[in-house]
């Protein structure tokens, strides 16, 4: 058996309580983690609520017997590995059963070392079955999951906190501004952990209907609401033994932060409409572009699931923070968004972008590149492909829409030059406030492309406007 073979996850489904005992017993001495079910239908309960590696079945079982039980298995995702135990009189039914998908049948009395070499080797078709699925998946995530690049010293930080964390299980909450890359962290943290060969889940909390996150979430069961035809697993479920990324999670209703707070503590949910728990072994990172202070502070976000996800902090900086990754992420972009032959930025474009403010930071950056590659001609960017907030960055993102700044203007005659910068740094809470009007009304209320210039999405700019307050005014 290979080195890399974990114990087995047993499930014993036998009628005879002193051998079920014996069975158990016997193979949790061997190192096994074993669980055990009287008849049939325990058995199915059972498969529900754990990951089981073999299942050890006796034919001859009340409620439901194991011909029947093994069928119902293989109507499964991912099914055990399974040995049927069964009398002499009855191999006919065993062989059948191998037919059906049994991995093999031991034929009572058996010897406990048979049985063990039996279970490993199960196990390990089972695992090297999961493993081969996984690498298909790792493969196809690896191809489509972009570097990280970085030169400034601030990137380099976070970096090294992501080496830090990552083999760790702690919960992690990444911070910062929209589109800063907190997603590419997120991936990194579970690329370097012990989980990196079992999924990678994600999960936009602000962009899924309120009332469809729970099933989302946790899945629900046959019957559990209108059109809920068979049973779903949650993405909680499908992150088993790996990681789930919960972006914006600061936007999670309150009545769901209850219920995720409680599966975090317990290792276990219940999918909607189910009785019974299901348990799980999930590593948490989370995300936000919130002051978390504020946001519990105000009582939108529970204090206590707070320090369940924040087990370890790491906050972005913005990229107006980091100008010295500008350009090799401006070239990284457009090989990536060019092919073969990406254009080339001509120093004055360059200049330009280095010397934006990217309220949308990388997401932003890579926006801008794209539009102006389309527009480029010979192959190279020029600043007349560039957005006018860029080329003009002053006039664009200057706060003249500020009640604060025009009672200032108003008040010295109109003297003061609105375009200046203030004398002290206002909050970033009103930066951004000051930036998302500025765009606004550059786009003329368009809302989408509002979200396109800022490098957010059209659901995080309904909420920023709802949250400020920004209606536009006759």
């Amino acid at each position: 058996m290979s080195q890399n073979i974990q114990p087995a996850r047993i499930l014993v489904a036998e009628d005879e309580a002193n051998l079920r005992l014996v069975l158990q017993k016997e193979l949790q001495r061997m190192g096994h983690e074993v669980r055990v079910a009287p008849d049939g239908e325990a058995a199915l309960r059972l498969l529900e609520e754990y990951n089981v590696d073999v299942l050890l079945c006796d034919i001859n079982m009340p409620r439901m017997d194991g011909m029947e039980l093994l069928r119902r298995i293989y109507q499964r995702p991912n099914p055990p590995e399974v040995i049927m135990l069964t009398g002499h009189a009855t191999v006919e039914s065993a062989i059948e059963a191998m037919k059906l998908g049994a991995y093999d049948y031991l034929s009572k009395p058996y010897r406990i070392a048979e049985l063990d070499v039996l279970v490993k080797q199960a196990a390990e078709k089972r695992q090297l079955r999961v493993d081969n699925q996984r690498l298909r998946a790792l493969a196809e995530r690896a191809s489509a999951t972009p570097e990280i690049i970085y030169v400034s010293d601030a990137m380099a930080e976070v970096m090294r906190l992501v080496e830090r964390v990552a083999p760790s299980d702690a919960s992690v909450l990444i911070t910062g501004e929209s589109g800063t890359g907190k997603e590419l962290v997120a991936q990194a943290i579970h690329r370097m952990s012990r989980r990196a060969e079992s999924s990678f889940i994600d999960l936009n909390c602000a962009a899924i209907q309120e009332t469809l996150l729970e099933s989302e979430l946790f899945g629900y069961e046959a019957g559990a609401f209108s059109g809920a035809k068979g049973r779903k697993l949650g993405l909680w479920e499908l992150a088993d033994n790996g990681t789930i990324f919960l972006d914006e999670v600061t936007e999670l209703p309150p009545p769901l932060q209850s219920k995720l707070l409680r599966a975090i503590e317990t290792n276990s949910f219940y999918r909607v409409g189910a009785v019974r728990k299901v348990q799980v072994n999930v590593r948490i990172v989370a995300a936000t572009n919130r002051d978390v202070n504020e946001v519990v502070g105000d009582g939108r976000f529970r204090s206590d699931l707070l320090y369940r996800v924040n087990g370890f902090q790491i906050q972005l900086p913005a990229l107006r923070e980091r100008p010295e990754d500008i350009e090799p992420l401006a070239a990284h972009l457009l090989k990536q968004l060019g092919g073969m032959h990406p254009p080339e930025l001509t120093p004055e474009a360059l200049d330009a972008l280095k010397s934006y403010a990217w309220p949308g930071n990388v997401r932003q950056l890579r926006n801008t590149l794209e539009r102006a590659m389309l527009l480029s001609n010979e192959g190279r960017i020029t600043t007349a492909e560039l957005p006018p907030e860029i080329t003009r960055p002053a006039q664009a993102y200057a706060p003249v829409t500020s009640a604060a700044t025009l009672s200032s203007a108003n008040s010295d005659g109109g003297a003061q030059n609105l375009s200046s910068p203030a004398t002290a740094t206002p909050p970033l809470r009103e930066m951004e406030r000051q930036q998302i009007l500025a765009a606004l009304e550059q786009t003329g209320w368009h809302r989408g492309r509002t979200a396109e210039m800022l490098g957010i999405s059209p659901s995080t700019l309904y909420r920023r406007l709802r949250d400020y307050n920004l209606t536009r005014r006759p």
